[in-house]
């Protein structure tokens, strides 16, 4: 069953609980978005909340995946830049799918839905995104187009002694 995708849906707590649960799922399952296992959900709060309050400021779109029975499984923030010379591009941030949905093609939608997503908006020409390196992410992300652009040696620490690349992608929408 696909996922159904909406760009900018109304925050309400069920969205905001079913975002903190995603991100706790994926970040305890190794993902690879901001926070390393274990993580609970109020440690996320503060990191979501930043997102939600770009979002109320015009600055960041959300696109939510629901499964079919409404839950939300997947995520990507879409962060506008306001830099006046880079307008033309903005950042994807905190790509989510939910581990029991991984490996069924739907991290492929997800990225297709955020750049037809991208494509909607009024003078967006490309997206960039960030990846930890180690983690096979830039070969996904490179099967759905993007090509890495720079890569920052040891940039992430997940833990003393384990520092990982900041690899940067992008995907140009023309």
């Amino acid at each position: 069953m696909p996922l159904t995708f909406t760009l900018d849906p109304a925050v309400d707590p069920a969205l905001r609980d079913g975002v903190l649960d995603l991100w706790a799922d994926v970040s305890n399952a190794g993902g690879s978005v901001g926070f390393v296992p274990p993580v609970t959900r109020e440690e996320i709060r503060p990191a979501l909340v930043k997102h939600l309050v770009a979002m109320a400021e015009g600055r960041t779109r959300l696109l939510v995946g629901h499964d079919e029975a409404g839950r939300v499984a997947a995520t990507a923030f879409l962060a506008l830049n306001t830099h006046r010379l880079m307008g033309h591009w903005l950042w994807l941030y905190t790509v989510m799918v939910h581990p029991r949905l991984q490996g069924r093609g739907y991290g492929r939608d997800l990225m297709a839905a955020a750049a037809a997503a991208a494509r909607s908006l009024d003078g967006i020409e490309a997206i960039r995104l960030t990846c930890r390196g180690g983690l096979g992410l830039e070969r996904f992300y490179a099967s759905c187009g993007y090509k890495e652009v720079g890569r920052v040696p040891d940039a992430i620490r997940v833990a003393p002694g384990d520092d990982r690349d900041d690899v940067i992608m992008l995907l140009p929408l023309s």
